[in-house]
């Protein structure tokens, strides 16, 4: 038996003692505050497992294990539906951002275990109400104020904002010089006087994202992360790591092997849909791409595990993963005739055909449009011309608002 292979039956059996408290199904009919409650105490468990930072350093509170051991229990973790979709973001991106940036290692350890075990959430606060998908378009403004910052603007689509405790932050330090070059990334403390959270409702019911308000702020510079000016930069690596995660949360719905069994349920011209040969087609695309991202998504956590930021491959992963989801759904839908509307909007993302189409739209703007997307591809990627930007060379506060 090889390593992998021991390693996911330790996984699984402490999965299978887990499941009757913490798994999807127990939890049917749970409000938000119960799951997360539930979220914490499964979070501290699996931590004390040692389940917990999987592949991060021993040194900063992880198991020191390799990627491949982290998809491993991920696999086996996504069977049971297990109450982890508050704790995603803040493991996925404001906490490795931390441990990179962040010179404070005792700081940054002491808020690693805390948020492994559930007991801290961080969030991440890109997006602006006047930005649109241009980033660098950011109108959250920190002055200097004596040793440290003070912060006046707003964020929107903060997921978890309302539960968190920390979160990271671009603001724009600078607007007599280009946008990308006039940026500050900070962490802050959610729980800080002048930060209000109001939750935002969407179209599939819940509220787990939200507008956030900063009215005179205090930030201590201690609080930077990477230089002063050079936040796009520390920006465009969370936004990378972003791309490769959205393949999980957001990228795929329902595992491929459910709409295999859906297809061989459900009838088309009177036979299983299953021998229809363009819902064959769609399987058989859907299982090579699949496989495609697996690998360029293994090959950016090797980087990442040896010190290196992702590449923009990243983008590639998100436009067609979340389009793939979006694609398959609606063709699950259509194979089940009206039966197929009625879904539940507060079903799991990751099991409800429905939900998941429904949901799709969300993800192909969060962590970069399309739109944004695709020139990235072709810059970075292929090599050509960047696209005309009438902004390029103008300071910030010279562009025509």
């Amino acid at each position: 038996m090889s390593d992998l292979d021991a390693y996911r039956q330790e996984a699984r059996a402490f999965l299978e003692g887990m499941a009757p408290r913490y798994a999807r199904a127990a939890r049917r009919g749970n409000s938000v505050e119960q799951d997360l409650a539930l979220g914490r105490e499964y979070m501290a468990a699996k931590h004390d497992a040692g389940f917990a930072g999987i592949n991060w350093p021993v040194e900063l509170g992880g198991q020191g294990l390799t990627h491949l051991h982290k998809i491993t229990f991920d696999a086996e973790e996504m069977q049971f539906g297990m109450p982890v979709q508050f704790f995603g973001i803040s493991l996925g991106m404001p906490v490795p951002i931390l441990m990179h940036y962040c010179e404070d290692k005792a700081f940054v350890k002491e808020r690693v275990v805390k948020a492994l075990r559930g007991e801290e959430i961080w969030c991440q606060m890109f997006s602006e109400p006047s930005g649109g998908s241009d980033l660098a378009a950011l109108r959250t403004r920190v002055e200097t104020d004596g040793n440290g910052w003070k912060m006046n603007g707003q964020k929107i689509w903060t997921s978890w904002a309302q539960y968190c405790d920390y979160g990271v932050i671009v603001t724009r330090s600078d607007p007599t010089v280009e946008k990308h070059k006039g940026l500050t990334y900070f962490w802050i403390d959610m729980r800080a006087k002048g930060v209000e959270v109001r939750p935002i409702k969407l179209a599939g019911g819940d509220s787990h994202v939200n507008e956030v308000f900063f009215d005179d702020v205090r930030i201590e510079d201690s609080q930077r992360l990477g230089a002063v000016g050079g936040g796009f930069g520390v920006s465009l690596h969370t936004l990378m790591i972003e791309r490769y995660i959205a393949t999980d949360s957001a990228g795929f719905g329902p595992h491929l092997d459910e709409f295999v069994s859906l297809a061989r349920e459900v009838e088309l011209n009177g036979q299983p849909a299953l021998r229809d040969g363009r819902v064959r087609s769609a399987i058989a695309r859907n299982h090579a791409m699949r496989a495609g991202l697996d690998s360029i998504t293994k090959r950016a956590f090797l980087m990442m595990q040896a010190g290196m930021q992702p590449g923009p491959e990243g983008s590639l992963q998100k436009l067609v993963a979340v389009r793939s989801r979006q694609k398959l759904s609606e063709l699950a839908m259509d194979l089940q005739g009206n039966a197929g509307l009625a879904f539940d909007p507060h079903a799991f993302v990751k099991t409800d055909w429905g939900t998941s189409w429904l949901n799709a739209p969300t993800g192909r703007i969060a962590g970069g449009s399309d739109e944004v997307l695709l020139n990235t591809i072709a810059e970075k990627i292929l090599g050509l011309p960047q696209d005309h930007r009438p902004d390029k060379g103008v300071p910030f506060n010279q562009i025509p608002a």
